[in-house]
């Protein structure tokens, strides 16, 4: 029975290059459907094996921490510099779209509760 490892949507094209060539140094037989266009199908690195299934899981998971360990570096790198930043970089950069998204969030909640308000 196929083993579904890792769902592709979403997923950086760096991110996948860097599994695939993980799977193919340790010698993992997955094979790979890709996501649909419009988010229907989910995607994914897959296997048929279970005991293939158990070793490509733990490589993911050492992988997938080494990586989450690399990019909190970049990114606390990036906001010592002052590259990225919160809401307060946000509105400094891009004031208006900053402005108008707060803005349709605020009508979109809004007419969310509305019903709600009306019925008290």
């Amino acid at each position: 029975m196929p083993h579904h490892l890792m769902n592709l949507r979403h997923v950086p094209d760096d991110e996948a290059e860097e599994i695939r060539a993980l799977f193919d140094e340790h010698e993992v037989r997955f094979y790979e459907t890709p996501p649909s266009r419009w988010g229907i199908s989910m995607g994914g690195f897959w296997v048929h094996d279970d005991d293939e299934a158990e070793r490509a899981r733990a490589l993911l998971e050492e992988y997938q921490r080494q990586r989450m360990e690399n990019q909190r570096r970049v990114y606390e790198a990036r906001r010592a510099s002052g590259e990225t930043g919160g809401i307060w970089q946000m509105l400094r950069d891009k004031p208006v779209r900053t402005l108008a998204a707060c803005l349709a969030i605020v009508v979109i909640a809004g007419l969310s509760l509305l019903p709600f308000i009306r019925i008290g």
